[in-house]
């Protein structure tokens, strides 16, 4: 194989260990740490960023089936798959962050890709034709309280939604 070409099983081996290595971010306010890490910018990549939501979740103290837990579980997997579908810049991964604030019962997701020109629209427009995609964002918007964009520096975008949650886990 000529030097430079990755495969797919490259991809998936890179995600698989960039995921191993989370961050965890000091405490700010009312919120608990932070859960940070990098994927591969690919199929692979947006399932391994969601189980890892998933799996942080629980260590928050709601379990896989919660409905907080499925919820935020939901969010991660468009606004990955998207990152990877319309954000994928070769050469570049997406990060995921995860931070809660009891305070506010919220759990804040970030997605940030490389693709600062590519941004979604402000609102999902209120009918998809019936295609197979096309309805990610709308999910967003019916399960978050807000959502938005902002700008990366140098390049690139983050995509947010703050989910609300109960407050006290189940």
């Amino acid at each position: 194989m000529p030097t430079g070409t990755t495969t797919a099983e490259d991809e998936s081996r890179r995600s698989t260990a960039l995921m191993a290595e989370p961050v965890a971010l000091a405490d700010t306010g009312g919120e608990l740490p932070a859960f940070t890490a990098q994927f591969a910018s690919c199929p692979r990549g947006a399932q391994l960023a969601r189980r890892a939501a998933v799996r942080h979740m629980e260590e928050w103290g709601h379990p896989p089936t919660s409905d907080a837990s499925c919820t935020v579980a939901l969010v991660v997997s468009e606004l990955a798959a998207n990152a990877v579908r319309h954000g994928r810049v070769p050469g570049h991964d997406f990060g995921l962050r995860l931070t809660r604030d009891e305070t506010a019962g919220l759990v804040r997701v970030e997605v940030a890709d490389a693709a600062s020109a590519k941004r979604p629209p402000e609102a999902p427009p209120s009918s998809y034709p019936e295609g197979e995609s096309g309805r990610g964002l709308l999910l967003v918007d019916v399960l978050a309280a807000r959502w938005g964009t902002t700008p990366r520096e140098p390049l690139g975008k983050t995509v947010w939604a703050e989910v609300p949650i109960e407050a006290s886990a189940s």
